[in-house]
């Protein structure tokens, strides 16, 4: 099974940055669009941000777009997220995953999740 690890979340300060990383083992990556979700706590998860094979599409949320910034790097099978000007409504556990296209990421339903990087941003 495909193991996607996420990682670099923390506790910032609204306004800061942060920089999310996601690792997977598998070997076909670099021909998959991937994705950033989030879920926060008590509500569903939600599509953040998508991006194409070869990174040359993008797409995001509305309420991320000008902030946040994803890109990948298929040599080291990994995807990124860099946030700035955080909110406190950006608090949030930080997921990613792959499909097809772009289109697919963001509305399949997915059977596997990693566990997830937590986000916090305090006002």
């Amino acid at each position: 099974q495909v193991q996607l690890v996420e990682s670099g979340g923390g506790l910032v300060q609204a306004g800061g940055s942060l920089r999310l990383s996601c690792v997977t083992s598998d070997r076909t990556f670099s021909v998959y669009a991937m994705g950033w979700f989030r879920q926060a706590p008590g509500k569903d998860r939600e599509f953040v941000a998508a991006i194409s094979w070869n990174g040359r599409s993008t797409d995001y949320a509305d309420s991320v777009k000008g902030r946040f910034a994803m890109s990948r790097d298929n040599a080291k099978k990994s995807v990124y997220l860099q946030m700035n000007s955080l909110k406190p409504e950006d608090t949030a556990v930080y997921y990613c995953n792959f499909g097809s296209s772009i289109g697919v990421v963001k509305t399949q339903e997915y059977d596997y999740w990693g566990q997830g990087t937590q986000v916090t941003v305090s006002s």
